[in-house]
């Protein structure tokens, strides 16, 4: 094993040599960066320069936001053959993903406990925050509400943001933005067929008219049939099928989306549903019984109303959301091995609406000056747990809570090439009161070509009603008392820009953690449950290099060194690799019509919750996409863990399994047709 893990190393050292060989084989010439004051929002979002909203709630270049930031875009998304967000993430510096054959978990920077849904990321679409109210959960698998073809590009800002979005940001936030009519001018239809008699369909139409109205109408599905046969050492006996979970894998999934704007107004709304059967027996369920499944459901419709008073940029949101969780679990209570077995109704139901109001404005042309309040109302909070037949409840809690918040942030331009940046937001919670989040930073270009940026952020996240309240069968301890957790979090970023060519950037951050809320097990009923722990510390420095020649040839290579540890015992913390790798490489074959477009990624040892170390891996994607290789036809085709790596992630407190086995190899083919095209 450890000779299998050496020559991983060395291979991955290939590569990230390679492509640094690659990038520094050719000079560049000098770039400008151009004057974006006084453009609108529309005119920056022409430019070809990286811009970010999500850092600070108002467009600016990625290079003035006070964080640190990564921008994907829908041409690296196709280039790259990337199916689900998940993918995309597993690309980005710092950034990590751990699936479980059920969902899909994001670490950064060290951090990714088991039991959280994804809690300490905030999740924006369109600025619409997209995590739930019960697990305050966001999915990023084959769950994510909007189809991957729809995404315009992503926002990952690194670091806690709850001086501008409140509870949630704790570690990260990323603002998906999705395309507007304009960027489709046509019908599409879309068709893929991959590994594991897996389809997916979408269909598209987009279109921009005189009038000033402009829509985006999707809809798609997709359905897997999973692994047919799955082999979990951990359940190797006769009783349990030798360890082979049969038909248990089973993935379907589907989302409708529409997007309309008129002039000022825009209105976004959302419906999406996946039901996903689980083969690892989590929670103690009977094992290779293809009944057990959840079934996750998002829906929501947001009213943008967006307006320029004299010099004040404001924006007005109203959302009303739905989200609902059911799953049937299988239990043999009498221990026998014999059937019929006992299936258990595992359910939350969550409603709630927002009222957002934002305006910034330039003042003395020194301050930028951004101000906010956000009102949440929720209105139903249900988590609920019962055997179907016999019937036996065991657990039914209904809750309210609300929310408001007042913020404030001001880009004191010191000078040309230095600012100062302040930003400050409290937060009432009916049941912890009020809480300050502020945030400093200092932007420094000492050369055009040039940035620095030096940050102090504090955040928090109030625990949510799955980690309070719920006491389902076999499954959850309640524990209400609870408290916030808090992080202190240093960074400092550079970035140098080699004319229009090369970057490199490279950051340093220190975190100090709180009252992290982790998982365990009561000693007093043997479930799992909900607790503060000692204090945490994450820390670590990230390196990027970048390349993008003219004809289309780029690349880019990333590494992260990190260190997670609790403070008192110095324990490592589990699901925390020490050393991220990625690389990516893009080729034109054909200019501009066809590419071929190489990631790998490489994830250092992790330690399981049975404190055992699981080995690292190195894993490489190949992608080939042919831009109109007719008028109306794109083409995609992907291979993807090329070497047909065997490797595994960390499981969860609720496995027997301590970790989880992941997919070898596996191949996608995609077809985009757009039957008539609208002169544009």
């Amino acid at each position: 094993m450890k000779v299998e893990v050496c020559r991983l190393r060395r291979a991955a050292g290939w590569v990230l040599c390679a492509s640094i060989l690659c990038v520094i084989s050719t000079r560049g010439q000098e770039s400008q960066k151009p004057d974006l004051g006084g453009l609108s929002i529309e005119d920056l979002s022409k430019l070809k320069v990286e811009s970010v909203y999500g850092a600070s709630k108002f467009l600016q270049k990625a290079a003035d936001a006070p964080a640190s930031v990564t921008v994907v875009t829908a041409e690296e998304i196709q280039k790259h053959g990337y199916r689900t967000l998940a993918d995309v993430l597993r690309s980005v510096p710092g950034f990590y993903v751990t699936y479980d054959r059920n969902y899909s978990y994001v670490g950064v920077r060290g951090l990714s406990m088991p039991g959280d849904y994804n809690a300490r990321i905030l999740f924006l679409l369109d600025g619409h925050r997209v995590n739930d109210n019960i697990f305050d959960g966001a999915y990023v698998g084959t769950e994510f509400p909007v189809d991957v073809d729809l995404i315009d590009r992503i926002e990952i800002i690194r670091g806690p943001n709850s001086s501008v979005y409140g509870t949630g940001a704790f570690v990260a936030v990323i603002n998906v933005i999705t395309k507007r009519g304009r960027d489709l001018s046509a019908t599409e239809l879309s068709a893929e067929a991959g590994s594991w008699n897996s389809y997916k369909g979408r269909v598209s139409y987009g279109g921009r008219f005189d009038s000033g109205l402009e829509t985006l109408l999707s809809g798609s599905f997709y359905n897997s049939q999973g692994h047919t046969r799955l082999f979990y050492p951990e359940f190797d006996n006769p009783a349990t099928n030798n360890g082979i979970a049969e038909n248990a894998d089973g993935d379907q999934a589907y989302n409708v989306f529409a997007d309309i704007i008129y002039r000022d107004f825009n209105i976004h709304v959302v419906d999406a549903s996946r039901t996903k059967h689980i083969p690892t027996a989590s929670f103690g369920t009977v094992f290779d019984d293809p009944r057990t499944r959840t079934t996750d459901a998002r829906s929501y419709v947001d009213l943008q109303y967006h307006h320029m008073f004299g010099s004040w940029e404001t924006l007005v949101r109203t959302s009303y959301d739905w989200y609902n969780y059911h799953g049937i679990y299988t239990y043999d209570y009498a221990g026998r091995g014999i059937p019929p077995y006992t299936e258990n109704y595992d359910a939350a139901n969550g409603s709630w609406w927002d009222l957002q109001c934002d305006a910034s404005r330039i003042f003395f042309k020194r301050h930028r000056v951004t101000l906010g309040t956000e009102f949440r109302q929720d209105i139903q909070q249900q988590q609920v747990n019962y055997d179907i037949q016999p019937y036996y409840l065991y657990d039914d809690d209904h809750r309210t809570a609300r929310v408001g918040a007042l913020y404030f942030q001001d880009e004191y331009s010191i000078r040309k090439n230095l600012a100062f940046v302040a930003g400050l937001r409290s937060d009432w919670h009916e049941k912890y009161g009020n809480m300050l989040s502020p945030r400093l930073g200092i932007l420094f270009t000492p050369k055009p070509n040039t940035d620095i940026k030096a940050s102090y952020s504090w955040a928090f996240r109030a625990p949510n009603s799955y980690e309070s309240f719920y006491a389902g069968n076999k499954t959850n301890t309640a524990n209400p008392s609870l408290k916030p957790e808090k992080i202190r979090s240093w960074e400092l970023d550079l970035e140098h820009r080699f004319g229009k060519t090369y970057s490199v950037s490279g950051a340093g951050f220190l975190n100090r953690i709180d009252d992290l809320i982790e998982q365990n097990i009561d000693p007093l009923t043997g479930h799992p449950f909900y607790t503060n722990s000692a204090p945490v510390q994450t820390k670590g420095i990230e390196v990027e290099l970048r390349a993008k020649w003219l004809g289309g040839l780029e690349g880019a290579i990333a590494y992260t060194l990190q260190d997670s540890r609790n403070v008192v015992t110095g324990d490592v913390l589990t699901n925390s690799p020490k050393q991220l790798a990625q690389a990516n490489l893009s080729v034109p074959l054909l200019q501009k019509k066809l590419f071929a477009s190489a990631d790998a990624q490489y994830v250092s040892e992790r330690r399981t919750i049975a404190q055992t170390e699981l080995g690292g891996f190195f894993v490489m994607n190949l992608t080939v996409f042919s831009r109109k290789m007719t008028e109306k036809f794109d083409f995609s085709g992907g291979l993807y863990n090329l070497f047909d790596k065997r490797y595994a992630d960390p499981a969860s407190i609720e496995h027997v399994e301590a970790s989880i086995p992941q997919d070898g190899r596996s191949f996608r083919i995609k077809l985009t047709y757009r039957p008539h095209l609208s002169a544009k």
